[in-house]
């Protein structure tokens, strides 16, 4: 699969454009408006220093993967003769739902969807589809030129040939398919790191320890690079509270409640994580990556 449209330019869907692009794939980014396609373009651009630090991209590599982009509000026109369409709009039902709907009116008989929801199943969202059959979850982590998963989840309508198209599609992007067996609500990745992080939360709502502290002691007695306030920035704060809080089972750990919260407060006075710079952290240089941190 060549041409591909990423719907949704927010801070996954950028990602996944633009590393869909690098890797050589012609990627229309679809937007439901100029304003949004104007941000999209922005944090488009504001990969390149990650690709070149992270990926020792050159400046030929990145000007390459620009060439690979265009943008469209007009969702008609985006899809047209596209092999696969990859869903990364706000995770609301109603906003995927009507999506899906007016997707299935203008896109091609052949053309897949694909799903970066974060906590919906693909059973769940394929009936807004005119074609179960084509239709599965790919699912990306954060700063996925790094953290390079791609979690493949399918319902019992999908093909097969649709999910060995897609998985092929996940390599040929630079991604480890990461294909389940059943459908599981935060995939792999998320059903092992909402409670890590819903346990974290829980001691801070608690003020049983601020989130430093926390995280310093995780650090030191794990030898992880980072604690569960960090990785919470990495998320963004904002996406992570919309996962703990549609994500809910109700055997949540005491203080969870008060720490969710406390995340939102967070988020409401603009601390986002390391997208905007601060969160429980201060950007480019988090205490916690400071040589004195663990003493």
């Amino acid at each position: 699969m060549e041409n591909i449209v990423v719907a949704g330019g927010g801070t996954l869907g950028s990602q996944i454009a633009y590393q869909s692009a690098y890797f050589g794939k012609n990627v229309t980014v679809y937007d439901i408006s100029d304003a949004a396609i104007a941000a999209a373009k922005e944090k488009i651009n504001g990969w390149d220093a990650n690709y070149r630090t992270d990926m020792h991209a050159t400046d030929a590599q990145i000007k390459a993967a620009h060439d690979h982009l265009s943008f469209s509000s007009d969702l008609a026109e985006a899809v047209k003769g596209k092999e696969l369409v990859i869903e990364a709009v706000p995770e609301s039902l109603s906003i995927k739902e009507s999506f899906y709907k007016q997707l299935s009116s203008v896109a091609d008989p052949a053309t897949i969807f694909a799903s970066n929801s974060s906590t919906m199943t693909t059973s769940e969202l394929s009936g807004y589809t005119d074609r179960p059959d084509k239709f599965l979850n790919l699912h990306f982590a954060n700063h996925i030129w790094i953290q390079n998963t791609a979690e493949i989840m399918v319902s019992d309508k999908t093909s097969h040939a649709t999910e060995q198209a897609v998985e092929q599609f996940a390599r040929e992007i630079g991604m480890v398919p990461i294909v389940m067996k059943k459908e599981q609500h935060g995939y792999v990745l998320n059903a092992m790191l909402v409670p890590f992080l819903s346990s974290a939360l829980a001691l801070w709502g608690n003020d049983v320890a601020e989130p430093q502290t926390i995280d310093k002691t995780w650090m030191i007695a794990t030898g992880a690079p980072r604690g569960p306030f960090a990785i919470m920035d990495e998320v963004g704060i904002p996406s992570l509270y919309t996962i703990l809080s549609t994500s809910r089972t109700g055997n949540e750990p005491n203080g969870f409640d008060a720490g969710l919260d406390k995340l939102k407060a967070l988020g409401d006075q603009g601390y986002a994580g390391q997208e905007s710079g601060k969160g429980f952290y201060n950007y480019p240089n988090p205490a916690y990556a400071d040589k004195d941190f663990l003493k």
